[in-house]
């Protein structure tokens, strides 16, 4: 798994870092290539021991399917329950975290339980916005059509299958102390050999978690005025100095 660059990723990820209130929100959308190479292709044979690739391995219905949906989803017999993945795929999403973690974290002993196929984007959509507005407010009216055309633009939605990892609280990193909500979802396009993976948490801020993320959105803009300050003055010194 390789980390591809993406600016406008990294410009929306350090809007999705900010304080409100009694809360952190610490979010961040990451574009993963799953063209395997050297140590991705060894740990994959090792990952296969357990299993061939493209044997099917049963995942958990996702948390945004009600039972009203889950019923419903029966009839149409697309019954979330019987959701699975082969385990090339469970590989990707397993690496993927690794990579967005490393070295905090170490996901090599998740299994598919812990992850679940959304059912739609629509779903998934409507998850997102509505966590990230109940805590942004009224800003996130602009920021949501931009997030969404970003990604859209990077891994083309309409071809994608979407995961989300909903592990333990035990192994979960989003499970410590003072963590309110997360989510984390991935949004694997096949053909394009490409997941984008979307991350954000909500913390008490009395936890004191995420300080340094805010801190170091801070400082960038500090130094950014502190350029264009340098920049007036060496333009114009003696006006200045008038």
């Amino acid at each position: 798994m390789k980390l591809l660059e993406s600016s406008s990723f990294e410009a929306l990820g350090s809007r999705l870092c900010v304080e409100t209130g009694e809360s952190r929100i610490l979010g961040r959308m990451e574009s993963y290539s799953c063209k395997m190479a050297g140590d991705d292709k060894h740990m994959f044979k090792q990952f296969c021991q357990e299993g061939e690739p493209h044997v099917l391995e049963a995942l958990s219905p996702p948390q945004s399917t009600s039972p009203s949906q889950m019923g419903k989803s029966s009839e149409d017999g697309e019954n979330p329950l019987s959701d699975k993945c082969c385990r090339k795929t469970l590989f990707y999403l397993i690496t993927t975290l690794n990579e967005s973690f490393r070295p905090d974290y170490d996901f090599s002993a998740a299994r598919a339980h812990e992850f679940s196929r959304e059912p739609s984007l629509n779903w998934v959509a409507n998850a997102v916005n509505g966590s990230l507005f109940s805590a942004v407010g009224e800003e996130f009216n602009s920021l949501g059509p931009e997030l969404w055309n970003a990604i859209d633009q990077e891994i083309n939605l309409q071809g994608c299958d979407i995961y989300s990892y909903n592990p333990d609280l035990d192994s979960d990193p989003f499970g410590e102390e003072g963590s309110l909500w997360s989510f984390n979802y991935f949004f694997y396009n096949k053909k394009l050999k490409r997941i984008v993976f979307f991350t954000c948490r909500s913390v008490s801020v009395l936890s004191g978690y995420g300080r340094d993320c805010l801190d170091n959105e801070l400082d960038m803009e500090l130094d950014d005025e502190e350029e264009m300050d340098g920049f007036t003055e060496d333009r114009f010194p003696r006006a200045l100095c008038v």
